[in-house]
């Protein structure tokens, strides 16, 4: 049998579906509409929506996309399975369901393992074939386009390969336009993928696609691997999401496709949304994002150590495989006790520093950089309070708004109720010695609130500053009760964020210091032109 035309190459997307199985993963419709336009923006061909007919929310999904969503790139697939065994398609609610979603694609997913039909499905091998033949049929003749998810594909190879070779034949024949290989349990190496690909292209002639998950490791290796073998569909997550260890990472895929293998499978230049997309969508889905992720990880192009530094300040592609603005990412230079005075000087020229033409300050910073990691800082995560530090260094002078007189905080509790804390801070401000007594429900949200109180009233805008993130570290934990303490602590204006970082013998004067450098950094973002008292 001929191999088909192949006109294009498919990117498939199925975040929705077989993402959002996922752990701790619950996605609403509205979460789902606002995801799909995130994904659209990439520039991918299609996204399955969900299994209409047997999940209401997916259900409803399709309802309302069709009023709500407008997409510009991608078309929105329709998944559901083969009619039921002694069914007619046309008779089947779960196929009507899929003919009604409004979706101009439908992928069906049937069994290409004989011992799932028998056991799973509990029908004969032939009636399985008849499933995959009638139901493909039927929907092509109700004027949907049918791809085939041959699930347990590759399992189902090495146990009976006459059978699952079968399975993608009847479909084909039957009008579907792909039939991706799933690797559903996740078992697969690179190598064995190729080889199978190669088989099935040469026995059936059929368009391969693929459809692999990450339990070994390998679902980006094998998917790339199914590709240069021949496969022109492939699917996959955004942010590698799905059930287990989850499915081939989309992004990952597509950008060693068009960087590395010069295969151009999205639009022109919508890979430089990449970045962008992959972290709203760990918005949505409340799930932060891996920072080691590649490509659009915030540590895919951060560089620590010196002698990198020292590498990049001459040429920033010997210690970087690509450009990251191609992915739409940053290179990004980490400051701690591993840098060099090439890590400083980059990073000043980050912030907007100059240190180029001073030597000595370089070197003073740098040393003053490994002094403050040794008794427990940390600047790589903290850019802000290292912002402040170069400020003090260059001018001579930490930046100040406000000198702090004494603060304190105690924390009330009784029997059968929760504990309250009250902090009280004296400050001078804009001229004007000031008080403020704030609560909260914990000692460090009752310091923030009372900062915050007297600050404001010299500068208003601190009103929009707010406490985002809040992370401790123990950091000599044999020290029992007597550790040192770290605390980092993310600031929003509404805007922007900014982390700051405190060490102190507790918890509690440790965050007192992130939270000063918290908002001295703000009002030094907002008031350049502030006098500094």
């Amino acid at each position: 049998m001929s191999t088909p035309q192949m006109s294009d190459f498919h990117v498939y997307d199925t975040t929705l579906r077989d993402g959002a199985q996922q752990e701790g993963l619950n996605l609403s419709v509205q979460d789902k509409l606002h995801i799909a336009r995130h994904i659209d923006t990439l520039g991918v061909g299609f996204i399955e929506g969900g299994w209409p007919g047997a999940n209401p929310k997916d259900t409803e999904f399709f309802r309302r996309a069709q009023e709500e969503l407008r997409l510009q790139h991608a078309q929105l697939v329709a998944f559901g399975a083969t009619r039921r065994a002694g069914v007619a398609a046309a008779d089947d609610p779960l196929v009507g369901a899929l003919r009604d979603s409004g979706a101009g694609t439908v992928t069906l997913v049937a069994k290409a393992h004989d011992r799932h039909v028998e056991l799973a499905l509990r029908t004969t091998l032939e009636e399985n074939l008849a499933m995959i033949r009638d139901t493909v049929a039927h929907l092509r003749s109700e004027g949907q386009r049918v791809f085939l998810d041959a699930e347990h594909f590759f399992d189902g190879y090495r146990a009976n390969r006459d059978y699952a070779l079968e399975t993608l034949r009847v479909a084909f024949e039957a009008g579907a336009e792909v039939a991706a290989l799933c690797d559903t349990n996740g078992g697969m190496l690179p190598g064995w993928v190729a080889d199978v690909v190669h088989d099935v292209l040469e026995t059936t002639g059929v368009r391969v696609g693929i459809h692999c998950h990450n339990d070994t490791g390998c679902a980006v290796a094998n998917s790339l691997a199914a590709i240069e073998a021949g496969a022109t569909h492939v699917q996959g997550t955004l942010n590698g999401y799905g059930e287990r260890t989850g499915n081939a990472d989309l992004v990952t895929v597509v950008a060693n496709l068009e960087l590395k293998l010069g295969k151009q499978v999205l639009p022109t230049g919508s890979l430089r949304e990449a970045t962008r997309v992959a972290h709203a969508v760990a918005d949505v889905t409340n799930v932060p994002p891996s920072a080691r992720q590649p490509y659009v990880g915030v540590s895919a192009f951060a560089h620590k150590a010196g002698l990198h530094a020292s590498a990049i300040k001459v040429d920033p592609n010997l210690y970087q495989h690509l450009d990251p603005e191609r992915v739409g990412n940053d290179m990004r230079l980490l400051v701690s006790d591993m840098a060099g005075r090439a890590s400083i000087e980059l990073k000043g020229a980050e912030l907007g520093f100059d240190l180029s033409a001073d030597k000595e300050l370089v070197t003073r910073v740098t040393a003053r950089v490994k002094r403050l990691e040794s008794r427990g800082y940390t600047f790589e995560a903290a850019d802000a309070s290292f912002e402040l530090l170069l400020a003090e260094e260059v001018r001579g002078a930490r930046p100040s708004y406000f000198d702090v007189e004494s603060w304190r905080v105690i924390t009330d509790s009784e029997p059968g109720a929760e504990a309250v804390s009250e902090a009280t801070v004296k400050l001078r401000a804009g001229g004007a010695r000031i008080l403020t007594v704030g609560e909260g429900n914990g000692p460090v949200n009752a310091l923030d609130h009372a900062l915050r109180q007297a600050i404001g009233q010299a500068y208003p805008e601190v009103a929009k500053f707010e406490l985002i993130d809040y992370k401790v570290r123990i950091l000599d934990q044999g020290h029992g009760t007597d550790a040192v303490t770290r605390v980092l602590i993310e600031t929003s204006d509404g805007e922007s964020s900014w982390v700051t970082v405190g060490v102190g013998a507790n918890v509690i004067e440790a965050s007192w210091e992130a939270l000063l450098d918290g908002v001295v950094f703000g009002l030094r973002r907002h008031e350049h032109h502030l006098l500094e008292v």
